[in-house]
Parts: structure tokens; C-alpha cells; sequence
């Protein structure tokens, strides 16, 4: 296994992100979905320049993205967007995307279990065709039921990913699975064959080694049902605006460069901007636990 991070928890220069990874023994990057903002020529140099490597990217599910949207012109645009991020991984050499379906803090149906069913099974059969043709495997993402009613454990994107194809799989995380599995140890063997990601927080979406979760044997049990890809980091901190804040430095008062729809996207995770120095606390702490665990 290798350690890897995304980069869409903090507005910042792809460069800043990549040159504090690499001072702390990050061998790869999950970038974020957003395809029309980078050049991947010259990420993919930066990258290069720095030992990195792209393990892939994650689908950010806001606004009108949404795989489940009733209206056809919408799902149409959402599926060009996934259709992008693909591309973009593909050029920048990774393997993989974590796809969420629908769209993230969206909590309203569009219509019965039975129509959306299809709708995300249509339009995952044509995003599969096209990262089938780029090399590119997905990943469906479980998400917690407080920022989706559509996937949220593991058996549910099994489910769907058996739908769509043999090489389609599941990318877990083990914050929305201390939520919502009975038995997240059990719910990672049941993926064995079919894991294509696992993104890693603490049980309080702070960095590993700041919650409760037992990081050695979550590790074991990967280990266990022979997955020896990347480890994603994903921590996205709580917001505390009281007296009794411990990290009183951590949100950042004038953020640049995040638009508005990134900061609603982060605020529906329940974080908000944090400053760079506590950013980077955050990515040493995740990789002081989990990189003797996994060497």
C-alpha cells in the first residue's frame, strides 16, 4: 500500500499541495474533480518533478451534477462531467475515480427507488464504457445518509457495481462506514475482488490518529482480503465557532481562490476553510499513523 491524499479539502495552488506531500512521504495524489481547472501537462511535470505520482481522482457531486436527476438533460451534463474527470485521470497517468451518484447534501429524491435505480444503472453503463476505453476503473463511493439517501454502505454500491460490470468496484471510507455499517471490518472483506479505493479519516473526519478508529486493525483486514493499492487521505475537520474550539487557529477568515461553490461543497461536509498551517498538521498527523502501518 502507498499513501496518497486529495486535494479538493483546501483552495490552493496544485503546487503548494504537491510540494507539502512530497516533504512528508506522500507517494501519491487524488486529485480533485474539477477537469476544467487544471492543465494536466503541467500538473503531471509537477507531479513528476516531485516523486509523485496521480492514484486518481473523486467526482465532487455539487450543484447540477447529479447521476439520479429525473431531468435527461441533466443527467446527460453529469455524465459528460464524469466523462471528463476520466479523461483527466487518464492523462495524467492514474488508475482510478471514487464516483458518488448523486449529488452531495442532496437529501430529496427525484423519483421512486425503481426509476432512480435505473437512471444510475443507465448512466453508469455509459460512464463504464468510456473508462473501460481510458483504463481508468470506478469506484462507487458510499457516502453517509446525511449527505445522500442514494449508497450509503458497502453492499449498496456492490449491488450497483455488479450492474454495471466485472471491473467496476467500490471505493470505501471508513468515516461514512463507522456511520453506517453494522461491521465495517466485515463490510471491507465482503468487498474483497472488488475494492478499487479507500479513502481514510478518523471517526470525528479529523486526521487518522485523532479519533478513535482502530487504525492497525482496519489496515489488517485490507491487508487480509489482498488490497495493496493506495490509502486516500480525506480528513474534512468539524468547525467548532465556540470557547471550547481546541485548534482555535484552524479556519481560515479569507480564503482565496475558493469559489462559492466550493465553499458550499465544503460546508455541506460540516468543515469550512481551514488556514495552511493547520492544513498541514493535518496531512503530518495522517501520515505519522498510517505510514508505519502500512511500510
Amino acid at each position: 500500500m502507498e499513501l496518497s491524499i486529495h486535494s479538493w479539502m483546501r483552495s490552493e495552488p496544485i503546487e503548494t499541495t504537491i510540494e507539502r506531500i512530497a516533504g512528508l512521504g506522500y507517494k501519491k495524489l487524488e486529485i480533485e474533480g474539477e477537469p476544467y481547472t487544471y492543465d494536466t501537462k503541467k500538473v503531471g511535470k509537477l507531479l513528476k518533478d516531485h516523486g509523485i505520482s496521480c492514484w486518481g481522482s473523486v467526482t465532487l457531486m455539487m450543484e447540477q451534477r447529479n447521476l439520479l436527476a429525473r431531468d435527461e438533460n441533466q443527467r446527460a451534463a453529469s455524465i459528460q462531467y464524469v466523462k471528463d474527470v476520466i479523461r483527466m485521470v487518464h492523462e495524467l497517468g492514474g488508475q482510478m475515480i471514487a464516483l458518488v451518484p448523486g449529488t452531495v447534501g442532496k437529501l430529496v429524491p427525484d423519483g421512486t427507488p425503481e426509476e432512480e435505480w435505473e437512471w444510475a444503472v443507465g448512466a453508469m453503463k455509459e460512464i463504464y464504457e468510456y473508462s473501460e476505453s481510458m483504463e481508468v476503473l470506478i469506484g462507487i463511493e458510499p457516502i453517509n445518509r446525511f449527505e445522500t439517501y442514494f449508497i450509503n454502505r458497502g453492499d449498496q454500491a456492490l449491488a450497483l457495481a455488479k450492474e454495471i460490470g466485472p471491473n467496476c468496484g467500490v471505493c470505501l471510507d471508513v468515516f461514512h462506514m463507522n456511520l453506517e455499517e453494522d461491521d465495517m471490518f466485515e463490510a471491507i472483506r465482503r468487498t474483497k475482488g472488488r475494492l478499487n479505493g479507500f479513502h481514510v479519516a478518523d471517526n470525528n473526519r479529523f486526521a487518522p490518529g485523532m479519533g478513535t478508529l482502530n487504525w492497525p486493525k482496519i489496515i489488517e483486514t485490507l491487508k487480509e482480503i489482498d488490497y495493496d493499492e493506495a490509502l486516500s487521505v480525506e480528513f474534512c475537520p468539524p468547525v467548532d465557532r465556540t470557547p471550547a474550539n481546541l485548534y482555535p487557529d484552524m479556519i481560515e477568515e479569507n480564503p482565496v481562490g475558493l469559489t462559492a461553490e466550493q465553499k458550499k461543497f465544503i460546508e455541506d461536509h460540516g468543515s469550512s476553510s481551514i488556514t495552511e498551517s493547520f492544513y498541514t498538521e493535518l496531512t503530518r498527523k495522517s501520515a505519522e499513523t498510517l505510514l508505519p502501518l502500512i511500510r
